[in-house]
């Protein structure tokens, strides 16, 4: 049986990230449903509660008293609902940088290879292409490294954003 190629390999691995990219899709999509829905059932049930308080109010006063507290939980709810779905992106996010970082360095390893089984069965002069795709390769490699470092970087101003709210709520 003929040793398989880097090209062939490559193309094998790019079904097998192709459906980890869609089982990560898939769980992302099924935890932010499961988030949407718990926040759906907790809001219907805490109206409820709601408006039989708000029905239960004596006064003007304990009414505005009574809108107040519900405004305050309301908005400490959102702040939980949107955390969480924040959690869940910021989960699938990490997951498929990885991936895509994973496909990056098996794309460069096929392609180095086939460059340098190409290089050794080409007439004279191929050592310079090979060179000039390896150098091209190279530049590629490296600007996806920056452009992957200045995602991270916004992603974590982002996370300590998210974080910096919750935690200045919290003190309140």
């Amino acid at each position: 049986m003929p040793a398989a190629s880097p090209l062939s390999d490559m193309s094998s691995a790019t079904v097998d990230a192709a459906t980890r990219f869609a089982r990560i899709s898939m769980d992302s999509a099924e935890r932010a449903l499961a988030v949407q829905l718990e926040f759906a059932k907790g809001a219907i049930s805490q109206a409820g509660v709601d408006a039989k308080a708000l029905a239960g109010a004596k006064d003007v006063q304990e009414l505005m008293a009574l809108r107040s507290r519900i405004a305050e939980k309301t908005l400490e709810s959102l702040m939980g609902y949107s955390r969480s779905l924040y959690e869940v992106a910021s989960e699938a996010q990490s997951e498929l940088s990885k991936l895509a970082e994973e496909r990056m360095s098996s794309f460069q390893q096929a392609v180095s290879e086939t460059v340098d089984q190409a290089a050794k069965t080409a007439p004279a002069g191929g050592d310079v292409a090979a060179a000039a795709i390896k150098s091209s390769l190279a530049a590629t490699t490296a600007a996806f490294d920056s452009f992957t470092k200045a995602a991270k970087h916004v992603s974590s101003f982002a996370d300590a954003g998210v974080r910096g709210a919750a935690e200045g709520k919290a003190r309140k």
